[in-house]
């Protein structure tokens, strides 16, 4: 019986011990240091407009579906860049699902964006993200967007390309990923630009 109650109270203390250690200073100090080394991004890198209104996060889309802003990818999270629904179609390369859906994609993007019948679309423009919730869209889905914008905006097409070339983020340390562009920073910046959006 001594044992049972000694081993009793040495699993009582490591839990009570663990759950101290684990449950309250690794996430305090996780948390303090975030504060300390990333407070923008712990805080989930809000953007704000001239007047200090928050007008969403640099880390997640959300719907733009006028013709005076450019648009971001697709979105498969819940009805669309749900946050609270992050995921993507789950449609693999084989699927003809998948396979009509870009299809149909490309035709309304060449159509919405006055492109060709002929004109390469990049995949990101017709394509979901795997998250449903990326920010980012590509050089090249920008540039092909402009047009559409500048003509809504009535702005000259080289304006609304310098806005893109402004607002083009290279890559991560210089060699990771692709040269890409956040619509909600663009779109912002298209605002200022041109303050009466269609």
């Amino acid at each position: 019986m001594k044992n049972l109650l000694a081993e009793l109270r040495t699993s009582l203390l490591l839990t009570l011990v663990f759950a101290v250690v684990l449950c309250g200073a690794y996430p305090l100090a996780v948390w303090a240091g975030a504060q300390a080394f990333f407070p923008r991004q712990a805080n989930g890198s809000l953007v704000t407009d001239a007047a200090g209104n928050v007008r969403g996060s640099a880390l997640l889309a959300q719907s733009f579906t006028s013709d005076g802003y450019f648009q971001p990818r697709a979105s498969a999270a819940g009805t669309g860049y749900d946050a609270t629904s992050s995921g993507g179609t789950n449609l693999g390369p084989t699927s003809q699902k998948l396979n009509d859906s870009i299809k149909a994609a490309i035709a309304a993007y060449r159509t919405a964006n006055g492109l060709a019948a002929d004109a390469a679309v990049p995949a990101d423009a017709v394509t979901s993200s795997g998250s449903g919730l990326d920010p980012h869209i590509s050089v090249a889905n920008a540039l092909a967007q402009s047009g559409r914008v500048a003509k809504a905006r009535h702005l000259t097409p080289e304006a609304v390309q310098q806005l893109v070339a402004a607002h083009t983020e290279g890559r991560d340390l210089g060699v990771l990923g692709e040269p890409r562009v956040n619509v909600l920073l663009l779109n912002m910046a298209l605002d200022a630009a041109s303050p009466k959006a269609p």
